[in-house]
């Protein structure tokens, strides 16, 4: 049986392990972090195969990936690429996959460089740091003062010697627009959720549809327009395990930001075959192809 190292021990690892179970890979958590780990000595009991995904820290993904000796789905490369929002989106504008208009702000960065990048949208405007997850961090602005009050924090923050990124992203909000999160798994659709917020959240003015937030995950039926635009989105970053999130206002859809690292959901909101494509994922990766 292949063996799997699995680098969280979270709802994703609960979901895969019978399935994968099932088709020959044992998925064993290696944890990678709240550990003190003599250099010299083994990662842990034991050999694996294959890696999944690299782990979220870096530093703590360099000794697992040095003292484990595996490959990786989704490597530190595509990991770090999909984390950097601005990066992404970037690439993505280039190749014309449509993305939200977007600022990318480097800290620090002068009064008049901010109001720029304020007016050159409509308001309200989201600010969202350029590496975070799950929602953390991003706040709208309704006007100057406040955008200007919310860059004043987030340079407090980034004047600590020690912090990794100081940039931050401007983005042109779309009122009312739904949410989705697309897997695709080795270049094909795998399946999607909606996120979707209850009333009595919408009536009190949230607007942030994270799971990890209180929203929900409603399995969806996706055009074949929106499959593919999350399959381009996927193949323009060549990230082989990959959460796509969409919005769609209107007639208008773009891909808002990419997770290399989703979290996994019920089997019941993806196609039939998404287990057998995982499984040939980390065979193939196993393997080295």
């Amino acid at each position: 049986m292949l063996r799997l190292a699995v680098a969280t021990d979270a709802e994703t690892l609960e979901r895969i392990a019978d399935p994968l179970a099932e088709r020959g890979i044992e998925a064993t958590h290696v944890p990678t972090t709240k550990r003190a780990q003599p250099l010299s000595e083994p990662f842990v009991e034991g050999t694996f195969d294959a890696g999944f995904v690299y782990p979220a820290r870096p530093m703590e993904g360099g000794v697992a990936d040095a003292l484990l000796g595996v490959p990786w789905v989704n490597d530190r490369q595509a990991v770090l690429r999909s984390r950097n929002k601005a990066g992404t989106l970037a690439r993505l504008d280039r190749a014309g996959v449509p993305t939200l208009e977007s600022v990318y702000v480097s800290n620090p960065v002068g009064g008049s460089e901010l109001r720029a990048a304020f007016e050159r949208l409509d308001p309200p405007v989201v600010v969202k740091p350029n590496s975070t997850t799950r929602g953390i961090g991003i706040a709208k602005a309704h006007d100057l003062d406040s955008f200007l009050g919310i860059c004043d924090y987030l340079s407090l923050i980034h004047d600590y010697r020690a912090a990794d990124d100081r940039s931050f992203l401007v983005q042109e909000f779309l009122p009312d627009a739904r949410d989705f999160r697309v897997m695709v798994v080795d270049g094909e659709y795998a399946g999607a959720v909606e996120r979707r917020l209850g009333a009595a959240d919408r009536e009190a003015g949230r607007w942030k549809h994270n799971v990890h937030r209180g929203a929900t995950a409603d399995g969806v039926e996706l055009s074949d327009e929106r499959r593919r635009l999350a399959e381009r989105a996927a193949r323009e970053l060549g990230i082989d395990w990959l959460g796509v999130d969409l919005l769609v206002s209107g007639d208008r859809v773009v891909v808002n930001e990419t997770n290399a690292r989703p979290t996994v959901d019920d089997a019941s909101k993806y196609e039939p075959e998404f287990y057998d494509r995982l499984a040939g994922l980390i065979r193939r990766t196993a393997e080295g192809g």
